[in-house]
């Protein structure tokens, strides 16, 4: 099988490295149990030396892309720092991954690589992931994708996207299950040290209220709510700071946030529960009643729909101080 790792011009060199030396590394293993190496890796780029992070790394490609003509998987890295100059540099590289993919090989983009592979088209009305921390920047740039917030692996027509920083290990975990097989992948898995059975990239999500809407209305609002999350906060309370009805009001903070104003308040309340577990002695239920919330099961509920864990396991597993005198 033909896997040939694109090597984007200033690259994140963390990620280019993983899928070629994990192709790799399977490789070894089933060799080592009798079975036939079926990776052939290799990287490929726009020119012969390509520079990576800040220039920082130069990394040697073994064929230039313009004279791939054909691949099982062509995995997309992520670019370094913006993505817009990111998208810029890299520009002549789109028309070759579209043009691969219609000649029947499959794409793989890691992390925000997931701008690289929405620039070809070939997500529109289909799903993906990209690091949480981008989702709406994506969206912005990309309204006829669909983009699977949280989620660690989306797949959809031989296209294959992976959620944030680390998250990309299991796509390439994955991966390799897909086209070796389970043992394998668990021995790889194993060897670099990593949890082969993560889903969601919510647990390490850090919400920052969407204010580039330039909805200066809406953008008070959020004020208000960052302030008394607390409190209890109605729709008509908030609609009322605007002077607006309340179907008006809820169709404006929709379009200028992409959460209804339900969603927004318990977003900030559960960002508010996240930072006491991680830096405070307080229990599940001081937190609680900090934050605004007076139903146990309510909170816990809501707690893991955001998070992907319970209170108590996101502070067991994040917690800065423990409750040890």
């Amino acid at each position: 099988m033909k896997i040939s790792v694109f090597v984007p011009e200033y690259g994140v060199i963390e990620a280019i490295t993983p899928p070629f030396r994990t192709f790799h590394t399977a490789n070894e293993f089933l060799a080592a149990f009798g079975k036939k190496p079926i990776f052939e890796v290799e990287y490929v780029g726009l020119r012969e030396y390509v520079p990576a992070n800040n220039g920082e790394y130069t990394i040697k490609t073994d064929r230039l892309l313009k004279d791939v003509t054909s691949t099982d998987l062509l995995i997309i890295p992520p670019t370094f720092g913006d993505t817009s100059k990111g998208i810029q540099n890299n520009a002549s590289a789109i028309p070759y991954f579209k043009k691969l993919h219609e000649q029947g090989s499959s794409l793989a983009s890691l992390c925000i690589g997931a701008f690289l592979l929405a620039e070809t088209g070939l997500l529109n009305g289909k799903k993906c992931s990209t690091h949480w921390a981008y989702i709406n920047e994506f969206k912005e740039k990309y309204p006829d994708v669909e983009v699977e917030d949280g989620a660690i692996i989306t797949e959809h027509d031989n296209i294959y996207s992976s959620g944030g920083a680390s998250s990309l290990w299991n796509l390439i975990l994955y991966l390799v299950e897909k086209f070796a097989d389970r043992e394998t992948a668990v021995l790889v898995s194993k060897y670099f040290a990593l949890d082969i059975g993560r889903d969601s990239q919510s647990q390490f999500a850090i919400f920052k209220g969407q204010r580039n809407h330039g909805d200066t209305d809406i953008q008070k609002v959020q004020e208000y709510i960052e302030q008394h999350y607390d409190n209890k906060l109605t729709i008509e309370t908030l609609a009322n700071l605007i002077n607006t009805g309340r179907r008006t009001f809820e169709r404006r903070f929709k379009e200028a946030t992409n959460n209804t104003p339900i969603e927004y308040i318990q977003r900030v309340r559960i960002e508010a529960a996240k930072s006491s577990f991680e830096a405070s002695r307080k229990n599940v239920t001081e937190i609680m009643f900090d934050v605004g919330y007076t139903d146990t099961k309510a909170f816990r509920d809501i707690f893991k729909k955001i998070t992907g864990l319970t209170p108590i396991e996101y502070r067991n597993k994040f917690a800065k101080v423990t409750n040890e005198v």
